[in-house]
């Protein structure tokens, strides 16, 4: 192994490592337990140099946020210094939703070498509704609190007055403060492993290391798109709305991938729409799972392009809300991607997952204290050319694991009733669709519950001859309710989740 890839695999290292110690130091059960974070570290021109294998929808906006927030340091005149770090949660800077807090850190050696950064999904960050994903949502303001980069920490030292914006703004701002120190002892880590490979090194030799790392999987990248056949290829899917809303995407395979997306849906008055950080994650994830062993950085990323048009689903103009644009609409993104390059790599693309985070918020007050939840439920994998779907799993654009109940009803007023593979809920074909999952809870006290999800009235759609999964269903003590909505619950009430088989894949073999 040469010394440019000890560097690289190190520097991948680094990244993981701090999502580690991020997961070990959180406080909220979302990021200890279900690990929604994810850490990168970037080159001093804004390049992803490693990020770890973490969130897929956080991962591509990286590309896309980290240039943001710097173009608006230097546009505001804000210079770092050794020991600053910079917070933001603007989704139109950093590329997600507002509940995506990201954590910025600059590595100097003497000059600046790069930064480290990180985002987490914090359960709640102000807003009219615990969890502060609202489905009623029409502008970003009904959405919670607003971040611009600010800085956290500087010269080592916290920010009181952005410690006091959050904790007065924030419904749980325990756990929003703990997990915020949490982001913060990640970067310090992972700074201080960077400057172990320059001492070791020298700061030239690592950032050597790291352009080559660039440069060899952009030429890996290459190598496999050139292999792909070209042309352009267009394919279409849904969410439900007050109506169906159209996501339309021509992929143009050529030197590069290229995703066009006119045709798409205007943005709407609800919290669906995507900004286009979320839509390019969406579309690189599902190129990247296509490609074969390489390292996710610049060099990948270069050779997928985005075209999406302003005021659209997936591009919107602020302030449009987007919160679930980031959990759901990302789905569906990935799903169309995925259906367009089925056309190109039949061999490869499996029928579709469940297309659904199912995302659960729920929050109110027991004994004086207020308190937030928030959990995705999988659902089922889509058969695949060579095999079966895998049941019950987080799909695409999640990478999270569960909470586990015994967490969830020490911590919250809750009561599991069930928690099981929805059998028989994967569609039919020559492989199965995987099979998704059921998961009931009773409340304990008066709970205000929202629910965000999808794939209730079309089920996840099969290829070359395999059926539908099993749409999602949800019910509140018996009654069946909508995709989106939010209701309060009385105590006692029984809520059932039943989330989405995946899709079959070839016709079901006839004896």
């Amino acid at each position: 192994m040469t010394r440019w890839e000890i560097l690289n695999k190190a520097t991948v290292f680094i990244a993981e490592e701090m999502g580690i110690a991020l997961k070990r130091s959180a406080f909220s059960p979302n990021i200890r337990e279900r690990m929604d974070h994810s850490c990168a570290l970037v080159n001093r021109d804004g390049e992803i140099v490693a990020q770890a294998e973490h969130i897929p929808v956080h991962l591509g906006s990286f590309r896309i946020g980290v240039r943001n927030v710097l173009n608006y340091l230097d546009k505001e005149g804000v210079e770092l210094e050794q020991g600053d770090s910079v917070i933001f949660n603007d989704p139109y800077i950093s590329g997600t939703h507002l509940n995506d807090v990201g954590l910025l850190s600059p590595i100097f050696r003497g000059r600046l070498i790069g930064y480290v950064v990180n985002k987490a999904h914090h359960v709640d960050v102000g807003g009219p509704l615990p969890g502060s994903l609202n489905p009623n949502a029409s502008t970003l303001y009904e959405e919670g609190v607003i971040i611009p980069p600010l800085k956290f920490v500087k010269r080592g030292e916290l920010n009181r007055d952005v410690l006091d914006l959050i904790e007065e703004n924030f419904k749980v701002p325990h756990y929003s403060l703990g997990d915020l120190k949490a982001q913060v002892a990640s970067n310090r880590l992972g700074i201080a492993r960077v400057q172990e490979l320059l001492e070791k090194y020298g700061a030239e030799r690592v950032e050597e290391g790291w352009k080559r790392g660039i440069e060899h999987s952009d030429i890996i990248t290459k190598k496999e798109i050139g292999r792909w056949t070209k042309g352009a290829f267009e394919a279409e899917d849904y969410l439900e709305w007050e109506d169906f809303l159209k996501i339309r995407v021509t992929v143009e395979v050529g030197e590069k991938v290229k995703a066009d997306f006119h045709g798409t849906s205007q943005q709407i008055k609800g919290p669906l729409n995507a900004v286009l950080g979320v839509t390019y994650s969406s579309v690189t994830f599902a190129v990247r799972t296509l490609i074969g062993d390489v390292e996710t950085n610049e060099g990948f990323y270069r050779n997928v392009e985005v075209s999406a048009p302003v005021g659209s689903l997936v591009n919107p103009k602020r302030p449009s809300a987007v919160g679930a644009g980031n959990v759901e609409t990302s789905q569906r993104i990935a799903d169309v991607v995925f259906l367009a390059l089925s056309k190109v790599l039949p061999e490869r693309v499996p029928a579709a997952s469940s297309g659904t985070m199912m995302n659960v918020m729920m929050g109110g007050e027991v004994d004086g204290k207020l308190w937030s939840y928030y959990e995705t439920v999988g659902g089922g994998n889509g058969g695949r050319p060579n095999g079966k779907g895998e049941d019950a799993v987080q799909v695409n654009m999640t990478n999270t694991m569960n909470t586990p109940i015994e967490v969830a009803e020490r911590q919250f007023p809750l009561l599991f009733t069930s928690y099981k593979i929805r059998e028989g809920s994967g569609g039919m074909g020559k492989y199965r669709g995987g099979d998704g999952i059921v998961r009931g809870f009773r409340v304990l006290h008066e709970t205000k519950l929202s629910v965000i999800a999808d794939r209730f009235k079309v089920g996840p759609w099969g290829l070359n001859g395999g059926e539908r999964g099993k749409p999602a269903r949800v019910t509140v003590s018996g009654e069946e309710m909508p995709s989106k909505f939010s209701i309060t619950l009385r105590p006692g009430e029984e809520v059932v989740l039943e989330t989405p088989g995946g899709g079959g894949y070839g016709k079901a073999e006839t004896s």
